[in-house]
């Protein structure tokens, strides 16, 4: 299947919802395209539930993603991997750089006044 998306932003919050496959195509490079002209964003939420298969240039957008969020000084927050993409995140040692977390926890921290929604519980996110 190959990668699908959609985009839900609100104000400078845009939550990225994929599925398929996150592979080298065309469609990967148009996604990468498309979420590099969300110049307004200063937090990007990818979901990454949806997400059956990642490979080496999958792998790659997140991490020039993440480099595009952080000379545009915005936030890149990598939440809901299947349970493939977790494992390949794993293997290749950068569940340390994106960080998991589910969506719910990403947005509870996003909405509570301090990001701390749940005293002194924290949640990673990257």
């Amino acid at each position: 299947m190959e990668l699908r998306w959609h985009i839900e932003q609100l104000n400078d919050i845009a939550v990225v919802r994929c599925s398929g496959r996150l592979v080298r195509s065309t469609a990967l490079d148009d996604f990468k395209g498309r979420l590099e002209r969300l110049d307004t964003a200063r937090i990007l939420v990818l979901d990454l539930c949806g997400v059956e298969r990642v490979d080496a240039g999958g792998i790659g957008i997140l991490l020039e993603l993440r480099r595009w969020a952080r000379q545009h000084s915005a936030q890149v927050k990598v939440v809901n991997p299947s349970p493939f993409v977790r494992r390949v995140l794993e293997a290749t040692h950068l569940a340390s750089i994106f960080e998991i977390s589910s969506l719910e926890q990403a947005l509870c921290i996003l909405r509570a006044p301090g990001g701390d929604p749940a005293g002194d519980r924290r949640y990673a996110i990257a």
